[in-house]
Parts: structure tokens; C-alpha cells; sequence
């Protein structure tokens, strides 16, 4: 098995983990931080369990995509918009998220900072276009 190919598979398990998490909130650190992130960024619209069960859902699928590998570029799209919603609270839940700012983190904070390490790792997983000429 190639490397790249251990590489999704690992990000793929991350994301199934950390999915299947949220669907039991009491094993969940990050359930308060997401649903108050997600409350926000729909101004109030999508209620705090519904939040976390569609964020379960959608982290489940992405670990599944990563994991089998099939449609593996949508996969990777998926995952790295929500990697960019990941880093949010930085900026929508500062509290939450430094004990002093903007170098002293939280637990919370040290959470989605490790999240870049993931987006890279997507970035290079990312399969390049092929383009098709016309004959």
C-alpha cells in the first residue's frame, strides 16, 4: 500500500472517530465548541442537537470517503471546507478558544490548531484535474 494511500486511510479514521463521537455528546470535547461555532454561523437557525448530528453525519461520511477512497476528490473538497469552518471559533469564540491571545491557547484552541497539519496533509492528497483535449 502506498503512502499517500496510508495517509487518507489515517485522516479517514480521524474523522470517523471524531464523527462517531458526536453522536454520544457526553464523550464528546468538542460538542459545546461546535454547536456554539455552528450556532453562530447560522445566526441561530439550526438548533444546537440537530448541529451536532449533521456535523456527525458529514464527519462520518468524509472518514468513509477517505477511508474507501471513492470520489476521493469531492471527499477532499468536503473536508477542507470543513477544515476552513474548523478555525471559526478563533475568531467567533476567542474566549474559548486563548487563555491569552493570540499565542496562549486553550485546550480548545490547541484542538483546531492541529487541524493545519490535516489541511496540508488533504492539500497533497488532493488528486490533480485532468484536463481532456478536445480532437
Amino acid at each position: 500500500m502506498n503512502k499517500l494511500k496510508l495517509l487518507s486511510i489515517s485522516i479517514g479514521i480521524i474523522y470517523l472517530w471524531f464523527g462517531a463521537l458526536k453522536f454520544f455528546p457526553e464523550f464528546c470535547p468538542s460538542t459545546v465548541l461546535a454547536c456554539k461555532t455552528i450556532d453562530i454561523l447560522t445566526f441561530g437557525l439550526i438548533a444546537p442537537e440537530w448541529a451536532n448530528f449533521l456535523l456527525a453525519i458529514a464527519e462520518c461520511l468524509i472518514g468513509i470517503g477517505l477511508i474507501v477512497q471513492k470520489f476521493h476528490r469531492v471527499v477532499i473538497i468536503a473536508a477542507l471546507i470543513h477544515m476552513g469552518f474548523t478555525f471559526t471559533p478563533l475568531i467567533l469564540l476567542p474566549e474559548l478558544s486563548f487563555s491569552r491571545a493570540p499565542f496562549g491557547f486553550t485546550m480548545e484552541g490547541q484542538y483546531i490548531m492541529k487541524n493545519i497539519v490535516i489541511v496540508m496533509a488533504l492539500i497533497i492528497l488532493m488528486p490533480s484535474k485532468k484536463v481532456q483535449t478536445a480532437q
